[in-house]
């Protein structure tokens, strides 16, 4: 059974826009002052889910005078579903035409699990835009990368691999109950409630939806030996430091904690402005398991790096 991506663009205190860029439409929604001297706030979600992982930080953010803007990702929800373009550099510009088409000239990037990968990209690709990133349960992709055998649990190792196979991941998140299965693995003991689980599952089965999913999934790992996929790494270590807060679960069965915060080269890359804060008794979706704590780590550090 499929959804119509309609029934994704849910009610509450927010609004919802489609907005044109890179060559596509992006579905966003949007709280706070519709004042473009506000600073703007782009929150981008993680693998299998969509815009509504950031429920709760929307009028949070909102209500401290944010210009915030929660965004389905390209194959996600009910933003365009291209065959192609699930590659960082692309996602990235996809988030800077977003940023443009709605008349601002800079933002603050949050990013969760894969749409961290995003955020951490964004200074690499548009570094006049990026004026700060938050990556929340999202190691840096050069720590990733450095490091394969300890960036991933192994039930989330097997799962990725899985994710390389053609048309039997896609099958299973639509016909299956994977999306629940998955989001249970990776999140804390309990989190996952029915309703929540269902919403994820009837995102899953938009048509193309599954498929644009594996394949940003299928980019993160096919990507490591090519052309792209080292061009990509080189300009990672080229990108300009700009104030960082990472945000990780302390029980995040995805990608470890241990494993997460940046060291090193990577750290003493990203300068004096960057911050580590682990989250005691969240998984992978601290967003969603530890709202109130997200909230407060945001407001505060968005207090420092872009003042309402």
């Amino acid at each position: 059974m499929t959804t119509d991506s309609s029934a994704l663009v849910l009610d509450g205190p927010w609004r919802h826009q489609l907005v044109p860029a890179n060559g596509a439409r992006f579905h966003v929604a949007v709280a706070g002052p519709d004042d473009r001297d506000a600073p703007m706030v782009v929150l981008l979600h993680g693998l299998l889910q969509f815009w509504w992982a950031w429920r709760h930080q929307l009028p949070a953010l909102g209500d401290a005078g944010y210009r915030v803007v929660a965004m389905d990702l390209r194959g996600a929800g009910s933003s365009d579903k291209p065959p192609q373009g699930y590659d960082m550099p692309t996602l990235t510009r996809d988030v800077a035409g977003v940023v443009r088409s709605m008349g601002a000239d800079s933002a603050v990037i949050v990013g969760h699990g894969l749409g961290g990968d995003v955020a951490w990209s964004m200074p690499a690709y548009h570094p006049s835009l990026t004026e700060a990133v938050a990556a929340v349960g999202a190691p840096h992709p050069l720590r990733t990368r450095s490091e394969p055998r300890s960036a991933l649990a192994p039930a989330a190792a097997r799962r990725l691999a899985y994710f390389q196979l053609p048309y039997l991941p896609e099958r299973s998140l639509t016909r299956t109950d994977l999306v629940a299965r998955v989001m249970r693995e990776w999140g804390a003991p309990g989190w996952l409630d029915d309703d929540v689980a269902e919403t994820y599952r009837r995102a899953a089965r938009v048509p193309f939806a599954a498929h644009s999913a594996m394949e940003q999934a299928r980019w993160v790992v096919r990507s490591g030996p090519r052309l792209d996929g080292r061009r990509y790494l080189a300009a990672l270590r080229a990108a300009p430091a700009v104030p960082v807060l990472q945000v990780h679960g302390e029980l995040d069965g995805c990608r470890p904690a241990g494993a997460a915060p940046a060291v090193g080269h990577i750290a003493a890359s990203l300068g004096a402005g960057y911050r580590f804060e682990k989250v005691a008794g969240a998984g992978h979706y601290v967003p969603e398991e530890a709202p109130d704590r997200v909230n407060e780590l945001l407001l505060a550090w968005l207090d420092e790096v872009a003042p309402v």
